[in-house]
């Protein structure tokens, strides 16, 4: 079990990663492995750039991890990589694809894959790497100077698309994603009023066109951890409203503090711990 409340087991058939971004600065799980190295743990003995990484965080695939869903006899809500990012380009495209035959194989878990690294995930797309409908692919978003996360999510063919603003550093507005409006070229391609298809308002002539689906979950959590960085109840708010004006499911996960629930979870008196109940269709140009 795990003490994320947005999921019930975490799988890490990967470990270690770098840091890319702001949100990567306090990296709780370059801190445990760090921790994990130290009590000897097995999986946590190969050292990462200390420049970006750290000890016992260096990127490295677990084949022997790869079993332990076939083991599940009941149905689980799985967080793959809670240590890790399964598309950091250190992880080998075999092993991917290794992961994702466990996934496909095992239909009576829920898998949600969350990764700062979307554009690796399109391009796998690309050349063949296939999403079984039980695997959900989420970005990290911390403000709105990495939405472009959001932009590559939203050309993988994943049967559920959703973010984690965790923690969140900055105001974020989300209209456009869950408000869509035309395709990426710009040239007046939008989604009829009565139904999930793009069609195309040049007759197809578009040379740059992909379908733009909304967001299926939205995951709001403040920083934890010996200095956090202050989260404005106002970015929260306006995700909140946000979402709640596109039907999008809306969970706040923590205000933070020096222990994750140190501030508490509620929002305006209210806890928010909304889920998905399936996926957006995705469907190609």
């Amino acid at each position: 079990m795990t003490g994320i409340e947005w999921t019930e087991v975490t799988w890490n058939p990967v470990t270690g990663c770098d840091r890319i971004s702001a949100g990567c600065d306090d990296c709780y799980a370059l801190a445990m492995a760090r921790r994990l190295k130290a009590m000897g743990a097995a999986k946590y003995q190969n050292d990462g750039d200390p420049r970006t990484s750290g000890p016992g965080f260096g990127v490295t695939e677990h084949p022997a991890a790869l079993a332990i869903p076939r083991k599940w006899r009941t149905a689980r809500l799985v967080f793959v990589n809670s240590m890790s990012d399964l598309f950091h380009a250190k992880v080998s495209e075999d092993f991917v694809r290794s992961v994702f035959e466990v996934m496909a194989d095992t239909p009576q878990h829920t898998y949600q894959v969350l990764t700062k690294r979307p554009e690796r995930a399109r391009k796998l797309a690309e050349r063949g790497l296939v999403f079984p409908p039980n695997v959900w692919l989420g970005v990290s978003v911390e403000n709105g100077a990495v939405t472009h996360r959001i932009d590559s999510l939203l050309k993988v063919p994943a049967a559920l698309r959703f973010l984690s603003c965790e923690p969140l550093l900055g105001p974020l507005d989300l209209d456009r994603f869950l408000f869509p409006t035309g395709c990426s070229a710009g040239c007046g391609c939008r989604r009829p009023d009565d139904g999930d298809r793009f069609e195309c308002a040049c007759d197809g002539e578009c040379t740059d066109w992909s379908p733009r689906a909304a967001l299926d979950w939205v995951i709001v959590g403040g920083e934890s951890g010996p200095s956090p960085r202050p989260m404005h109840a106002d970015w929260v708010r306006d995700l909140r409203d946000e979402c709640v004006g596109a039907g999008v499911p809306f969970f706040f996960k923590q205000w933070g503090g020096r222990t994750p629930k140190a501030a508490g979870r509620l929002l305006d008196g209210q806890t928010w711990d909304q889920m998905p109940q399936g996926g957006a269709a995705w469907t190609a140009a």
